[in-house]
């Protein structure tokens, strides 16, 4: 089947949609050279900022989130592929203010060896550099988790603590604070496809589903006939709630993160259950984020996410941002 998508030269894609993207929120970011996405108004100096790398094609991730309360700088990879340490460690310099620097890595084996890369050319350079590894996908083996969606909770509470002037200590420590009791899991009803050449990342059978797929279409063991949403939704959110060892009377700030075709109709159907299941379980959903943060092309399915909240989590997830694709006022 021909690829169907409203491109030009491919080789021209990353450049061409991070051009679109700083001309439609001029207000909010701008586009520096060596694609790096940079907040167009920059926070005070004297505030730990906040920078992560990541591939192109997951729009709006991981750039939609440069901004007020949330990241400094967003550098920009490849389609699907990690930008070299050489253009991240000039960007972590770029980003500090004075009060060092938050950087949050996806654990993806192409973003961890150029963050360690980064890492190493900043050891003899004057800026204290404080690090994140998101890993909460519990397809895998502890351990060697991939980082999801979940990345989104340490951008919004990590930014927010920035925000207010904390420490980079105290910034790391609720940075990890997050990280450390969230988990995710995805489910996928149709593989994507490669936007510069239509190869397909994987196949499923029109009536067959995957919990547990990452975002590239790497397995993840949970292949099965499709379910309805009450059905899915209840495997999902008992995996992530046993996982996390999560408990009645716990907290839980809930994300569903479509993934590029599936409709919010049935983000919401799948929601009502997750609320349901929980509160059969004496858990509250305090907090919740149903969207398209973290995308994979025309891939169906979703990311489910959760995070055990307490009043500090929930306060700083509650401070306002202003990004072009997360905002609290």
């Amino acid at each position: 089947m021909a690829m169907k998508k409203f491109i030009n030269d491919p080789e021209n894609l990353v450049d061409e949609l991070l051009e679109g993207y700083a001309l439609a929120f001029p207000q909010k970011v701008r586009l520096d050279e060596d694609r790096l996405v940079v907040r167009a108004k920059p926070k005070a100096a004297g505030k730990v900022a906040l920078v992560t790398l990541g591939g192109s094609g997951h729009e709006p991730a991981l750039s939609g989130f440069v901004g007020e309360g949330m990241l400094d700088i967003s550098v920009a990879g490849g389609i699907f592929a990690a930008p070299s340490g050489r253009r991240v460690a000039p960007a972590i310099q770029k980003a500090d203010l004075g009060a060092g620097v938050l950087f949050v890595v996806l654990n993806h084996a192409g973003d961890i060896l150029n963050a360690d890369m980064a890492m190493e050319l900043l050891e003899d350079e004057d800026v204290q550099v404080s690090r994140v590894t998101t890993e909460e996908d519990i397809a895998g083996e502890i351990g060697d988790r991939r980082g999801l969606a979940g990345c989104l909770f340490v951008y919004k509470i990590a930014g927010a603590a920035a925000e207010r002037g904390w420490s980079l200590a105290e910034v790391t420590r609720v940075a990890e604070k997050v990280n450390g009791g969230m988990r995710t899991l995805a489910v996928a009803a149709k593989a994507a496809t490669h936007p510069s050449n239509g190869q397909a990342f994987s196949e499923l059978p029109d009536d067959e589903m995957e919990i547990g797929m990452g975002q590239h279409g790497e397995g993840g063991g949970g292949r099965m006939k499709l379910k309805t949403a009450d059905e899915t939704a209840e495997i999902m959110i008992n995996a992530l709630i046993k996982d996390a060892g999560v408990k009645s009377g716990d907290r839980l700030l809930v994300m569903l993160n479509g993934v590029g075709a599936t409709t919010f109709m049935e983000l919401f159907i799948v929601f009502r259950k997750v609320v349901s299941v929980c509160a059969a379980q004496g858990i509250t959903v305090v907090r919740s984020a149903i969207d398209e943060f973290l995308t994979v092309q025309e891939m169906a399915g979703f990311q489910m996410c959760i995070a055990k909240m307490d009043d500090e989590l929930l306060g700083l997830w509650d401070d306002p941002c202003d990004t072009p694709y997360m905002t609290v006022r």
